[in-house]
């Protein structure tokens, strides 16, 4: 069955709104098997919604409609689709009854009644939260589904009654199930070339790289009978992967950097101390975002100056002088003094430059990440581009991402 959703609203052509609707929608059809071709925005306005639904009736055989159910002269979604069925609209009074007891002792005024005022032959879709019921129609081999914008009415509407219809309606024999595979430290166009032979060749399951905010991520998308078959077949298409991207990989579905490094230090009951320069803290902010890391971290402390780091970390002044603050000496000194003052198994140190301005005769983007053990130390060094916010996110992933490599290695 294609599928698709048009979300009615200026706001959300304005950006003013997210399309949280949409994205939700899109989830749950994923799961009964129904495939999403389309996502349309439109704004409130009767011709150009004419159009859509034009399009839409000609390439899709469910058209699922959010937003433009409310009382105002602006909301005219209901009426816009009864124009271009050729059906009346006429008063449903379990939507009448609804609406007025939603209301209770408050008054409603004259314009509310238009949300009691449905399609002719219309199903309901009662709305619990809300004063404005939902309705399903179906005409021609095609259905429309009508839903009110708020997240937090439409999304028990669609659990409650959308969904038992579709699958009642369809009687569907597949389901649709997604893996996600996330990687850091390689880019899309060094992913692709490994893995384009898999990809060239996929069919069922399909494969879709997408990359944001330094991680990858590659979705993999099975079609079956059931989710137990769907997951068989993506699972040998994740070997595959794994076979060819190694070390890339740090997790799965809703794994980050940070849980994934929680984790490993929490299994491996390894402690852990953080100092940083040019991140300002993003480290430890994003460490401490993960429930239970307080098991392993133990302190983390930011030495923005050159005397800070030689006041809370004993790192002489001497080597500051010879080689700079944003030097790999620098760092492992970082990450073995915090690793000492703490008295933990780990120390993670960062140093370097965020900019504007060049330090030291050094690049800005250059940062070094220190880590630190009893038995062993390392340090990496990286070039980045982008802003400051860019600069702080991107150093900061980095470094727990060869934290999360030297703890698998070392530990």
């Amino acid at each position: 069955m294609k599928a698709e959703i048009i979300s009615v609203g200026t706001e959300l052509l304005l950006g003013q709104i997210d399309n949280l609707d949409a994205q939700y929608i899109s989830q749950e059809s994923m799961g009964m098997g129904i495939d999403i071709y389309y996502h349309t925005v439109v704004g409130d306005n009767r011709d150009r919604l004419l159009h859509i639904i034009r399009t839409a009736y000609d390439r899709s055989d469910l058209i699922i409609f959010t937003g433009g159910l409310g009382p105002t002269e602006d909301d005219l979604t209901k009426e816009t689709v009864s124009e271009f069925l050729n059906l009346d609209l006429v008063e449903y009074p379990e939507a009448r009854e609804a609406v007025i007891k939603h209301f209770h002792s408050r008054n409603f005024t004259e314009n509310n009644k238009k949300q009691w005022m449905f399609p002719k032959g219309s199903i309901l879709i009662p709305n619990n939260n809300g004063t404005a019921p939902g309705c399903i129609i179906e005409s021609n081999s095609k259905i429309f589904i009508v839903l009110p914008g708020p997240p937090n009415e439409l999304k028990p509407m669609f659990k409650e009654t959308v969904i038992p219809y579709i699958v009642a309606k369809t009687a569907y024999k597949t389901v649709i199930v997604s893996r996600v595979i996330k990687l850091y430290g390689i880019s899309e166009s060094a992913l692709e070339e490994r893995i384009k032979d898999i990809i060239d060749n996929q069919t069922n399951p399909t494969i879709a790289p997408l990359v944001g905010k330094g991680v990858v991520t590659l979705r993999i998308t099975s079609k079956a009978r059931s989710n137990d078959e769907a997951y068989e077949m993506i699972k040998k298409t994740e070997q595959q992967i794994r076979n060819r991207l190694g070390d890339y990989i740090y997790g799965t579905d809703d794994d980050t950097l940070p849980s994934v490094v929680a984790d490993l230090l929490i299994n491996n009951k390894q402690t852990l101390s953080v100092v940083e320069s040019c991140t300002g803290g993003n480290i430890a902010n994003l460490l401490t975002n993960i429930g239970g890391i307080s098991h392993t971290l133990k302190l983390c402390e930011v030495t923005y100056s050159n005397q800070a780091k030689i006041d809370e970390l004993g790192i002489p002044k001497g080597i500051i002088d010879k080689y700079g603050a944003v030097s790999d000496k620098t760092a492992k000194l970082m990450a073995e003094g915090i690793r000492k003052k703490a008295k933990t198994d780990i120390g993670l140190s960062i140093t370097g430059i965020a900019g504007p301005d060049p330090v030291e005769d050094k690049p800005v983007g250059l940062f070094y990440i220190g880590i630190s053990s009893k038995d062993t130390y390392n340090v990496y060094k990286y070039n980045s581009r982008g802003n400051r916010i860019w600069f702080k996110n991107y150093a900061s992933l980095a470094a727990i991402n060869e934290l999360r490599k030297y703890i698998l290695k070392y530990v």
